[in-house]
């Protein structure tokens, strides 16, 4: 199973590159933003693990690079910074998970694994072509596809995921913790805020657009998936 480590660290890299080989992965260090992004590109890869600080081409732009172009390798963030906005950008720019240095290892195996099993799931589970719709939005929970009408909508594998914990409850309310039992690994400590950022993307991506608000707040109990038509006939 192939992995694309993009890390100008030789300490940091050396490290990730043992430690994954030795857990069967078939590694490929890049030590520079402009070949990572064009490694990644190729598409060849199950997941990226990406550092922000990055000779060339920072991290934040390879990332957002690979997502415009229509790539959807999920990539595990790594950086020296920290706080929640720096999260934030990371995840906007089309991120599914965030570590920050120094991390344990043990973690971001776990980290890994999920995003790798999750990419794993879908692509297995692609002949099935079930879909929910909401309204004019609809899902392909197999071909891990979106979209409003005929227009398809690019999203993370983190944004489709937690789209698709609203879609399967359509019409009821989904906790945050909820959200989060689902999406996120048993390894994931952070809370249950990043869910908010999560919702933002999304609804900047299938809502604003189509001057829609399908996706309701219900404070202090969670959020609501709904036909937005139908909610303001």
């Amino acid at each position: 199973m192939n992995v694309l480590v993009i890390e100008d660290d030789p300490q940091i890299g050396a490290a990730l590159r043992q430690g994954l080989e030795a857990e069967g992965y078939a590694v490929e260090h890049i030590t520079d933003g402009l070949t990572g992004l064009q490694r990644g590109l190729t598409g060849e890869h199950r997941a990226i693990i990406l550092d922000i600080m990055l000779p060339g081409v920072h991290g934040y732009r390879v990332c957002a690079e690979l997502r415009r172009a229509g790539v959807t390798t999920p990539v595990l963030m790594l950086t020296a910074k920290d706080g929640e906005y720096d999260e934030a950008e990371g995840l906007d720019t089309g991120a599914d998970d965030y570590l920050t240095k120094p991390f344990s290892y043990v973690v971001l195996l776990a980290r890994l694994r999920a995003l790798v099993r999750r990419s794993a799931t879908e692509d297995t589970s692609a002949a099935g072509g079930r879909q929910v719709r909401v309204g004019d939005l609809w899902l392909d929970l197999g071909a891990y596809r979106c979209g409003r009408g005929d227009t398809e909508l690019a999203l993370t594998a983190r944004e489709f995921a937690v789209l698709a914990v609203l879609a399967r409850g359509r019409g009821r309310v989904v906790a945050k913790q909820d959200i989060v039992d689902e999406v996120w690994d048993h390894a994931y400590d952070g809370g249950t805020a990043i869910i908010e950022v999560y919702i933002s993307n999304l609804r900047r991506k299938i809502d604003t657009p189509f001057r829609r608000r399908s996706i309701q707040t219900v404070h202090g109990a969670g959020y609501r998936l709904v036909d937005d038509v139908a909610a303001h006939a």
